[in-house]
């Protein structure tokens, strides 16, 4: 009778027939090995063959592969379980709408559009919480040679107030420890950025021509250190930084705006004409409209004047500014009932003889009468335009220069 073989269990010991694949007494999986004979003590001055040797391998993978396996499995599971429940609760959700909806209660529309605008808060709240987590860590990763302590205290609590909502704090404490080291590039380009954006351009070109003599080949910087000079008057040195900018970087909004309004200061007619239409091409916006109709209505080429800012209005049907100045042109080429409608849909008010309001005119010649001064690039621009320009020069170019480092 021949002999029958048998295997033992790894964990209890327990005799196994052959070609089972769990203990019949605890229910392990039987492996042929679990613990490679090389490895253990008692076994370190033997010699063990090669074939001995791959099958301990072999053997081993298995037993950590079965174990992976299994953890997948739970893990599968448990999202196939959440994934009922988030169905089940979302059916649950639907049915409530309903029911309320047909009360009268609730607007299912409205709720669904406060509901999308809610998700995309949350979504954009934690990537500048991202933001803010990776950029003080590379702030804090070039502390000045001394005082270090304090300079990471400075700006660990700028940014918790900042996260808080405390951004006049936060920024008067990230202020203090700029002001402990010159080499922080990261530092001074994220203040620079925030009174760029509160248009506080003086102290923000502070900031910036720090960072710009640190990166030179920085576009982005040169862009808005640019536009910073441009509205502090200094002609010269932001038609170099946003001419180099738009040549190495490419088109923006902006940059084609600002060169623009600095030939239109000198009376540069032509060339203004050209970096308006550019801007316009860079970004066909209601805003980038508006600043080719003022060039034109200036021109005295209404019927273009005319013919983009109707294009304007027709994107954007609460822009004032663009009806003000489409109800000059329409007077001043002796339609005025087309400019008395224009003036109502700007919410001006009218006197009898159908003249525009002294403050529409001003709005309108804020833009385009700058022959007097070339101070107040965005500063002297009515809040619409700067708010468009700003938001711009912020997005200018940041793909290019992430790619870079």
């Amino acid at each position: 009778m021949p002999k029958q073989i048998s295997h033992y269990c790894q964990k209890c010991l327990a005799v196994n027939a052959l070609g089972q694949d769990f203990c019949s007494r605890c229910g392990t999986r039987l492996m042929i090995v679990v613990e490679s004979t090389s490895a253990r003590f008692e076994a370190a001055e033997q010699s063990v063959s090669t074939d001995e040797h791959l099958l301990e391998r072999i053997s081993i993978v298995e037993n950590r592969l079965t174990r992976l396996t299994e953890r997948l499995e739970r893990s599968l599971d448990l999202l196939l379980r959440q994934a009922q429940n988030s169905y089940f609760d979302r059916s649950l959700i639907k049915t409530l709408i309903n029911i309320l909806s047909d009360d009268g209660v609730v607007e299912s529309a409205r709720l669904e559009q406060l509901w999308n605008e809610r998700c995309e808060q949350d979504a954009i709240e934690q990537r500048e919480t991202a933001y803010l987590d990776e950029l003080r860590l590379k702030i804090l990763a070039t502390p000045p040679a001394s005082e270090s302590k304090v300079f990471a205290a400075l700006v660990g609590e700028g940014f918790l107030a900042i996260e808080e909502r405390h951004t006049t704090i936060g920024f008067d404490k990230l202020q203090r420890a700029a002001e402990m080291t010159e080499s922080n590039s990261a530092l001074n380009l994220f203040i620079g950025e925030h009174f760029f954006k509160s248009g506080k351009t003086q102290i923000a070109r502070t900031y910036l021509t720090k960072v710009h003599e640190a990166t030179p080949d920085d576009v982005r910087v040169s862009l808005l250190l640019g536009l910073t000079c441009a509205d502090e008057g200094d002609a010269e040195t932001a038609k170099t930084l946003v001419a180099g900018a738009l040549q190495r970087g490419g088109s923006c909004f902006a940059g084609h705006y600002a060169l623009g309004w600095l030939h239109m200061t000198e009376n540069k007619w032509r060339k203004a004409l050209n970096e308006f239409k550019r801007a316009l091409e860079a970004r066909p916006s209601p805003e980038a409209h508006f600043v080719l109709a003022s060039l034109y209505y200036h021109l005295d080429r209404d019927v273009l004047a005319s013919r983009h800012l109707r294009k304007a209005v027709e994107m954007d049907g609460a822009y004032r500014e663009a009806f003000y100045l489409l109800a000059l042109v329409y007077k001043r080429i002796g339609k005025t009932d087309l400019a008395a409608d224009a003036l109502n849909r700007a919410g001006a008010k009218t006197v009898a003889t159908g003249r525009s309001t002294p403050r529409g005119k001003r709005k309108v010649e804020a833009l385009f009468d700058r022959t007097k001064s070339p101070i107040g690039l965005m500063t002297r621009a009515d809040r619409r335009l700067a708010a468009a320009l700003r938001e711009d020069a912020l997005r200018a170019f940041v793909g290019i220069e992430a790619n870079r480092r």
